[in-house]
């Protein structure tokens, strides 16, 4: 999406994430860096895009939703990066060694939620909290 306005916030990002999800599909790494006006060659950058999705997913994990950062993988491999794994660890969600199983079935969670019923309310966001 290059020459597009503004980056997104990460309000906007959650909906893409989202639009992704119901879609039952999956990101790159690199388009999301895009959208939000970073760059994947910048290591600041790459840390700052985990950073984000991070701060995404632990926030659909309070709301009781599956982790949405499932959908953005490395262009490389089609699966996230470890931060996604740290995290899933760190939320007590990952308890097996056995990533890519944890993986496929938190993709599954993500794609079923985004495409059903629930998911056609759309994700809160930070301003539907007030």
């Amino acid at each position: 999406m290059s020459g597009m306005g503004m980056p997104l916030s990460q309000d906007q990002l959650l909906q893409h994430l989202c639009d992704i999800a119901r879609r039952g599909r999956t990101t790159t790494y690199g388009e999301v860096a895009e959208l939000v006006g970073l760059d994947m060659s910048s290591p600041y950058d790459r840390r700052r895009i985990g950073s984000i999705l991070g701060e995404l997913s632990e926030d659909e994990h309070r709301a009781g939703r599956p982790l949405i950062s499932a959908v953005v993988v490395a262009s490389g491999t089609a699966v996230p990066g470890g931060g996604f794994f740290e995290l899933a660890r760190r939320l007590g969600l990952l308890r097996a060694e056995d990533k890519d199983s944890f993986y496929i079935q938190e993709l599954r969670r993500v794609h079923d939620y985004w495409s059903g019923s629930r998911g056609r309310e759309g994700a809160m966001t930070s301003e539907d909290e007030l």
